[in-house]
């Protein structure tokens, strides 16, 4: 009897939650490592700072080419780059004939190209946008939390590296109750919290 309502629940679940036929969950490590993604990508704000050159220091967004257009220089291609890269490469170029000694700074003001999906029992679903160091627990929070029937400890995490797709299950109430250990979001995951089947 035991086993005929476990599998009825299985079949529910894949039922709920996604085709039958993707790829099976993956129980996330023990110990998760905040791996940061600095760089940088189209619609991203940065704000240059080039000291004594007020005209300079200013917000630039990244255009869908991937570049902006920056005084003296000129477009400069920054997709793919790092802040720290793209601070070297002006004061490179600024000092060939530009400015003595330029003393340059490069910060992120907005993050618009990386995006998080989350999607089933929570309040808001939809696109958000990703944060450094963004954890599962704070992207149920961002939108708008679990609905009364989440299914709280069996959220999935679907992420995609290199063309391989794995999906990790999550407990999240645990997560909550200090009881395991939290998950890091990485740019492009789909989180989907399921509805309880009980």
């Amino acid at each position: 009897m035991r086993t005929i309502i476990t599998l009825a629940l299985a079949v529910s679940f894949c039922s709920l939650a996604s085709s039958c036929s993707d790829p099976p969950a993956s129980k996330y490590p023990s110990q998760t490592v905040h791996v940061e993604d600095t760089s940088l990508g189209a619609g991203d704000v940065i704000e240059v700072r080039v000291y004594r050159q007020e005209d300079m220091s200013k917000p630039y967004e990244i255009s869908t080419e991937g570049t902006f257009s920056f005084p003296l220089i000129g477009v400069i291609k920054a997709v793919g780059k790092t802040p720290a890269e793209i601070e070297r490469l002006l004061t490179t170029r600024l000092a060939d004939g530009f400015l003595r000694n330029p003393q340059v700074s490069v910060l992120v003001k907005e993050r618009r190209s990386k995006k998080i999906s989350v999607f089933g029992q929570v309040r808001r679903p939809g696109t958000l946008s990703y944060a450094d160091g963004m954890t599962v627990v704070e992207a149920i929070s961002r939108a708008g939390g679990f609905t009364g029937m989440a299914w709280k400890n069996a959220v999935r995490v679907t992420r995609v590296e290199k063309e391989k797709k794995t999906r990790y299950t999550i407990p999240v109430e645990k997560i909550g109750q200090g009881k395991a250990n939290n998950f890091f979001i990485r740019p492009g995951d789909v989180v989907f919290v399921p509805q309880r089947t009980f």
